[in-house]
């Protein structure tokens, strides 16, 4: 828990990122390759994620933060269920709890 409260602002900072990419990603795909402005949007979001990941390394240790970004796969499913319609089978979402384990071990192996 330690680790946690020494890191807390840059996970927060960090999560926003992961947010920012997964959804920028998802415009790109909604654009279907052609220029327009879900296009741009995806790259405002997709830079604008960037900015906040240099901002959530000065704000925690980047052993933890980094690993944090693995979030962006979790986002990214749920995004593709809900928005594209897309199935999630037990594979994915079996794969999805072990990156939520594996993301909460890093969170707390900071001491």
């Amino acid at each position: 828990m330690e680790s946690i409260k020494k890191n807390l602002k840059g996970i927060l900072i960090m999560f926003l990122a992961s947010t920012c990419t997964s959804v920028g990603q998802l415009s790109w795909k909604l654009s279907k390759g052609c220029i327009g402005i879900e296009l741009f949007f995806g790259f405002i979001l997709y830079g604008i994620g960037a900015l906040f990941i240099i901002r959530a390394f000065k704000h925690g240790s980047f052993s933890v933060l980094h690993p944090m970004l693995s979030i962006s796969y979790i986002i990214a499913t749920f995004l593709g269920v809900f928005i594209l319609n897309e199935d999630i089978g037990i594979i994915k979402f079996l794969g999805i709890f072990i990156v939520i384990i594996g993301v909460m071990f890093v969170g707390v192996g900071d001491a």
